[in-house]
């Protein structure tokens, strides 16, 4: 197997995590928890599992926006396959310019510019928490923006349905496990969250790093070799499966 994907999926994991980590997006998660559940930190503590539960609602709803952005952006790689080293190519650029702006060196007040949706209302249960969960994929484009926008460049250069939903399937699970965790210990995250805040920006400028040498392997085609190295390193049950 040398197909990049065993390489692009923890990539679009890791993708996702730095998107969490965001300072756009970590700071809110407390205020998000409590908008979906209606209660505070304490009524929380006592009640995690139903805390959980409006979590995983939300979830499932950024996620079902993620894997539609994904095969859309994989349909139009497939429409265009037989250019597909011009494609790689292209989009590792467009990659290379996302990871700029998250380091600050391009300003692209589009990607940067705060698109929420605001909601006046508490959900309606658990599925208006999994609305809200669509409505912060739509549209919340701070911070996740440029490194959104190069995990769907990664899944448009594949062309391939099931290697793009896979990319976008990590990402959300990046994105998603460690909301799930605060979810079930907001008071421990609180905690945590008040010690790691100062290294906020280094996260964007990580975001970008990785989104740079992403898009310089692409546009140099090493991309693929990289991941036949990564091979030899996977357990042959796990290469079965991939």
């Amino acid at each position: 197997m040398t197909d990049p994907a065993a390489l692009d999926a923890p990539i679009a994991f890791a993708a996702g995590l730095l998107s969490f980590l965001s300072p756009c997006v970590l700071p809110l998660v407390p205020s998000y928890l409590g908008f979906l559940t209606g209660m505070n930190l304490d009524e929380m503590a006592g009640r995690r599992w139903l805390a959980v539960a409006h979590a995983v609602c939300f979830v499932i709803g950024f996620s079902l926006i993620f894997l539609a952005l994904g095969a859309t952006a994989t349909a139009l790689g497939f429409a265009l396959k037989q250019h597909q080293v011009w494609l790689a190519r292209i989009g590792g650029g467009l990659i290379i310019i996302f990871g700029l702006v998250c380091l600050g060196v391009i300003r692209m007040p589009t990607l940067m510019a705060d698109r929420r949706l605001h909601l006046a209302d508490k959900p309606l249960g658990f599925l208006g928490s999994m609305l809200v969960g669509m409505t912060f994929a739509a549209g919340w484009t701070p911070c996740i923006g440029p490194v959104l926008g190069g995990v769907l460049s990664m899944a448009g250069s594949a062309g391939d349905l099931r290697h793009g939903l896979l990319l976008l399937g990590a990402y959300s699970a990046g994105l998603a496990v460690p909301f799930l965790v605060a979810a079930w210990a907001l008071g421990a995250f609180l905690a945590w969250f008040q010690r790691f805040r100062k290294f906020l920006p280094w996260v964007m400028r990580l975001s970008g790093a990785l989104l740079v040498i992403v898009g310089v392997l692409m546009i140099s085609g090493e991309f693929t070799r990289l991941a036949a190295l990564m091979q030899g390193w996977t357990p042959a049950f796990l290469r079965e499966r991939l």
